[in-house]
């Protein structure tokens, strides 16, 4: 577990790690990146209590380093990657060492069920989990059991590990979707099993959403120009989105000035239609009745879903054209105060 800054989230998700009930014998190895709200501290108490808690540095932050210096300091041939800011169901490992034995795969996936207490964590959640927010990835909600394009977080066989080589420390942000690549390249099977569930809790502010999206956009620009058409199409909406409507507003533009008039103001009004139809698509998701949604929910839904995508499409074009470079999800940098209930 790669941790930083978390501290209103990291002992709910160490004890639904520790709550687990396995066989054999297990650890739980936190890869301590430099906090500031005290989360170190914590992790330091939470291992004097339980000698399953085993620490080790992360002084350089980034999530892949963080994962390799933890699994280098782990002795079991299984890796269950888990995250600070989530939470394991209930006989989730279990299920998912029964899952790697059953389908022989090398890495076994679950379904993210993104979760929230106010009002905009709520409405963020419902657009994590809905295939509006994020394209429609697998493990946002399928209930189809089979092979995947990759995994969220991952219980691994580490002898796969040591054959593909481990997270690619280069690489900030989508590094499990990279090293999943590699393991399917090598002829093994990555499996998504909708029966494992894991809690995910997200940002708790507007500036927070926007700075991951755009953070996770680049590093997802940077892998299309490492991969290219290994990429999936769905990962190309936001940025069309984003240059839609900067071409929405030049053509307003140049209308207004009337400097476009007649047939050729008529046919580049033609890039309205798809701002239109997304206006009512997002529109739609905000009013949709059930779930118990409180009109500040439906009202962040219309403010969340556009910050993901355009925040998102804004980054992934940047990282095409000059590379992620050292982008970071400068997200996780600050303090997280909203507690846990």
């Amino acid at each position: 577990m790669p941790v930083l800054n978390e501290r209103a989230y990291l002992e709910h998700a160490v004890d639904s790690v520790l709550a687990q009930e396995l066989e054999g014998p297990s650890e739980l190895v936190l890869a301590l990146g430099p906090s500031t709200d005290g989360t170190t501290e914590l992790a330091h108490r939470l291992a004097e209590h339980d000698d399953r808690i085993r620490l080790v540095d992360n002084p350089a932050a980034h999530i892949p380093v963080g994962l390799n210096a933890a699994i280098r300091a782990s002795r079991h041939p299984v890796i269950v990657r888990v995250d600070a800011h989530s939470e394991l169901a209930p006989g989730y490992a279990q299920r998912a060492l029964a899952t790697l034995r059953r389908t022989g795969a090398a890495n076994v996936g679950g379904v993210m069920r993104a979760d929230g207490r106010t009002p905009f964590q709520k409405a963020v959640a419902r657009a994590y989990n809905s295939p509006i927010g994020l394209g429609g990835g697998a493990y946002h909600g399928t209930t189809h059991e089979g092979e995947a394009e990759s995994a969220y977080l991952g219980v691994i066989r580490r002898e796969v590990l040591d054959e593909v080589g481990m997270f690619d420390e280069t690489i900030r942000r989508g590094e499990d979707w990279e090293l999943n690549l590699r393991i399917r390249q090598a002829g093994h099977t990555v499996w998504l099993d909708p029966k494992l569930s894991v809690t995910y809790w997200p940002r708790e502010s507007w500036w927070r959403l926007a700075r991951q999206f755009k953070a996770t956009g680049a590093w997802r620009g940077e892998l299309v120009r490492r991969y290219g058409r290994s990429n999936g199409l769905r990962f190309f909406a936001p940025p069309a989105l984003l240059l839609d409507v900067v071409l929405a507003v030049i053509v307003g533009a140049l209308q207004l000035s009337q400097v476009l008039g007649g047939v050729a103001s008529l046919v580049a009004s033609v890039v309205y239609l798809p701002l239109i139809a997304y206006s009512l698509l997002v529109g739609a998701m905000a009013l949709k009745p059930g779930g118990g949604r409180t009109p500040r929910e439906r009202v962040w839904t219309l403010a969340v879903l556009p910050t993901m995508h355009l925040a998102w499409g804004f980054g992934f074009i940047g990282g095409v054209l000059r590379g992620a470079r050292d982008t970071v999800d400068a997200s996780r940098l600050g303090t997280q105060n909203t507690p846990l209930p």
